[in-house]
């Protein structure tokens, strides 16, 4: 079995700054950090493997810095780690992210599982995963708290507004990860020290044999034009007391609005 992890390094601020020339982020200065959901992606992929062996491929798009976050993907118990970096692939939206990620995959080849976070907490599209298996041409899922091979076939068990749906899904396949599938796992000692150590394989456009027209802002149909807080929506009421005098008044204060 061959599991391929994809990562994102994000800024670790919710003050998150725009260029307004290029519109992409501004990460000088911001201290970088994986994406907490691609964390819970590695976890489920590193729990496949102790079920069902093979290894774990992790890839991540991002500057030389984002190594960091592959560094810690082996620390975690990652077998391989590539890092695509390519000054074409600056300002990528979701669409030329996903283009990216596929040739790569295409030319890792031979997977089993590719494992996404559910979404990216800089940017929170959960567009990548679909796009990506839509690029792949393989079966995928979203939401996925767990996972189970039998006789060759993947089920899964996701989660839904109003329950859960267990899918079944023919290999290879992808699935986007929720937190739900459980509280990730601490790097060893022996991990730490072999990603200290770890070969980093860094490919551009050229080696994944990419189209220039679909990378980065040039493949990028969308732009983040602003990003601002929204304004307030009124004034802020906090009901106090045992709960049926909070219902009393709070249903006062809606005869107010209503009446």
């Amino acid at each position: 079995m061959k599991y391929i992890v994809c990562l994102k390094q994000v800024p670790e601020t919710d003050k998150v700054k725009i260029n307004p020339q290029t519109g992409t982020l501004i990460r000088e200065g911001v201290k970088s950090i994986i994406n907490p959901y691609d964390l819970y992606a590695l976890e489920a992929a590193l729990r496949m493997k102790d079920a069902y062996g093979g290894e774990i491929v992790v890839v991540s798009m991002g500057p030389p810095q984002a190594e960091e976050a592959l560094r810690e993907a082996i620390a975690y118990g990652a077998d391989e780690a590539i890092l695509l970096s390519d000054r074409a692939f600056a300002g990528a939206d979701t669409l030329a992210t996903s283009y990216t990620l596929a040739q790569a995959i295409k030319k890792i080849g031979d997977y089993d599982i590719v494992f996404c976070g559910k979404q990216a907490i800089d940017g929170d599209t959960a567009q990548v995963g679909p796009e990506l298996a839509f690029r792949l041409g393989i079966p995928y899922a979203t939401y996925v708290y767990k996972l189970e091979i039998r006789d060759g076939v993947l089920f899964v068990e996701r989660n839904l507004d109003d329950g859960t749906q267990v899918l079944k899904l023919s290999l290879p396949a992808l699935v986007t990860i929720v937190k739900e599938v459980g509280e990730i796992r601490v790097p060893s000692i022996r991990g730490k020290m072999r990603a200290k150590k770890a070969q980093i394989s860094v490919w551009g456009g050229a080696e994944i044999e990419a189209d220039p027209s679909k990378l980065g802002l040039n493949g990028s149909p969308t732009r983040v034009a602003e990003i601002f807080s929204p304004p307030p929506r009124g004034e802020k009421i906090i009901l106090t007391g045992k709960p049926e005098e909070c219902v009393k008044q709070l249903c006062e204060k809606l005869k107010e609005v209503i009446l």
